[in-house]
């Protein structure tokens, strides 16, 4: 008896086959829908003809020397870490070989002191324009692609200029390296 209540009570009540079915077609056009799209994907975010990169030294257009040497070091130990490639200092031995120019580098105050009017703290921003080409094909990866990186910085906290300008480094080298990525 109890069996019977129970199955009225919570059996009874059944979809419309319209309803059924309309939920059927929207599954299925989600379904459809989602067939073009790529989703998830075990693929490289990189491009997989490429197997080795010889990194030349940047050039610096600006008046701060040294910011290049920090550059080309920070781009070269970010490529050997997070692509699949590997630096080779021998353009012959290289699939692809990275360039460009460090074309400014500027610094702006971030806060004063209200009493004095000093800096407390300032930001330094570095631009650079990056040539990545593939010496097999020929083919330029990256074409003049003008790239940019900040940090702050402050004298308050015995931060200097070769603190500031490494952390900028490292940022526009992250910032290269995706550029780096195959596009979506």
């Amino acid at each position: 008896m109890k069996e019977a209540i129970f199955k009225n009570r919570y059996y009874s009540h059944k979809f419309p086959d319209s309803l059924v079915l309309l939920y059927s077609c929207a599954f299925c056009m989600c379904l459809c829908g989602c067939a073009a799209m790529r989703g998830y994907s075990n693929e490289s975010l990189f491009p997989e003809d490429v197997r080795s990169v010889c990194l030349k030294m940047f050039d610096n257009q600006t008046f701060r020397r040294g910011v290049e040497y920090e550059l080309s070091d920070a781009l070269a130990k970010r490529i050997e870490a997070h692509t699949p490639y590997k630096i080779v200092s021998n353009p012959d031995r290289a699939d692809t070989v990275i360039s460009g120019q460090i074309v400014s580098l500027g610094e702006r105050p971030l806060s004063t002191e209200r009493e004095t009017g000093m800096v407390m703290e300032r930001q330094l921003e570095l631009q650079a324009v990056v040539n990545w080409k593939n010496l097999k094909t020929g083919q330029l990866l990256i074409d003049n692609q003008s790239v940019s990186a900040s940090a702050s910085y402050s004298d308050f906290q015995m931060q200097e200029f070769k603190y500031v300008s490494t952390l900028a480094a490292n940022n526009l080298a992250q910032k290269i390296v995706e550029l780096m990525e195959n596009k979506w």
